[in-house]
């Protein structure tokens, strides 16, 4: 198995803010298959596979020639279903990347499996970019992260942590402490992934909205890579004209 790694792409039709999201039209093509090309220009990696319950991804995968495999329809979240395919692969590190992030920077890919593999204690991998502007901490859809000395989680929120006291105002408080967005990609050893679904939803987590509060409760440790990516994620239909916007300015700048 050696360093083998996988990138698997979670995609489900039934959204409820945006049914059908994995087969939406961007720029001439359907996202997943986005998606799926932007992660085929990450390098170091041995299977790039699409985890879908729908057959009308599975054939629109399959239809670009890329890969797909079904899961079970009953599965809890994108996270299982990354599992479930995982199960049968001969690799030590997954990474599940978001079927609605169809600007990802394939470097990003290759950060967050590196920043596993460089601490052998850790069982999970994400990446968080330092926020300058204070008026990013006002909002709530984002999780942010605190990580101690080594890189590593102590929390995470989706409030402004940590708390800076002796500012008032919280829109400068970046002054005065390094804040850092998480970006939603993540990295997994293949055991600890098999066996993530068993553990009961923690209380941080069913608190904050945020999975991977499950594994910091349960004493794991998750690495942070540390970069300077934006992602562009797709969560409603309003937002397809700003990737299609972000997508002209890219091939102009070519």
């Amino acid at each position: 198995m050696g360093n083998a790694k996988a990138v698997i792409i979670p995609a489900r039709y039934a959204s409820s803010r945006f049914p059908g999201k994995p087969l939406a039209m961007i720029a001439g093509k359907p996202m997943i298959q986005r998606v799926y090309e932007r992660a085929a220009g990450a390098k170091g990696f041995d299977h790039l596979i699409v985890a879908t319950d729908d057959e009308r991804i599975f054939n629109t995968v399959t239809a670009f020639g890329g890969r797909a495999v079904m899961t079970p329809a009953d599965l809890a979240s994108g996270t299982d279903r990354v599992a479930w395919v995982a199960r049968d692969l001969d690799v030590e590190v997954v990474v599940n990347l978001q079927g609605d992030e169809p600007l990802i920077e394939p470097a990003a890919l290759e950060l967050v499996a590196e920043t596993l593999l460089s601490d052998g204690e850790a069982v999970m991998a994400t990446l968080a970019r330092r926020v300058s502007d204070g008026e990013e901490l006002l909002g709530h859809d984002t999780a942010r992260v605190i990580i101690d000395s080594s890189r590593r989680a102590l929390y995470f929120s989706r409030a402004a942590i940590p708390f800076v006291r002796d500012v008032s105002e919280v829109r400068a408080w970046p002054g005065f402490y390094p804040f850092y967005d998480q970006i939603g990609i993540y990295a997994y050893r293949k055991p600890f992934l098999l066996g993530y679904g068993s553990l009961p939803p923690s209380q941080l987590e069913q608190a904050e909205k945020l999975e991977q509060l499950r594994a910091l409760e349960n004493g794991h440790i998750i690495k942070v890579g540390l970069c300077d990516f934006r992602p562009v994620c797709v969560d409603l239909p309003e937002h397809i004209a700003a990737v299609e916007r972000r997508i002209r300015e890219l091939s102009h700048a070519q």
